[in-house]
């Protein structure tokens, strides 16, 4: 059984930094697609970055490119997202997601079917 489990989420002033995991079980995540995504109130969700499991190639949404940085640990399972800089609009919930069934062609939500249960992140002015 897939799971996710995310850590890390909490509050911190502008211009921090934060390291969020996902730890995931039940399942081999090489040639996967695995992704963080965010939900800020009253907005949609996105994409914020992805990582290929089997070449380790990333992509990230121009917000937070050269800010965040995502990575993962095979040995462990555990996939990383590690911020800085970070700005009062990077408030959100944010989830690990996995998709695998792609190479991280393509990174929307609709393609990833397993997710954690998120975790705060909050960022204070």
């Amino acid at each position: 059984q897939v799971q996710l489990v995310e850590s890390g989420g909490g509050s911190v002033q502008a211009g921090g930094s934060l390291r969020l995991s996902c730890a995931a079980s039940g399942s081999t995540y090489i040639n996967s697609c695995m992704g963080w995504f965010r939900q800020a109130p009253g907005k949609e969700r996105e994409g914020v970055a992805h990582i290929y499991t089997r070449t380790g190639i990333a992509y990230y949404a121009d917000s937070v490119k050269g800010r965040f940085t995502i990575s993962l640990e095979s040995a462990k399972n555990t996939l990383y997202l590690q911020m800085t800089s970070l700005k009062p609009d990077d408030t959100a919930l944010y989830y690990c997601a996995v998709d695998f069934r792609s190479s991280c062609y393509s990174r929307s939500e609709t393609n990833f079917d397993y997710w954690g249960e998120g975790t705060q992140v909050t960022i204070s002015s």
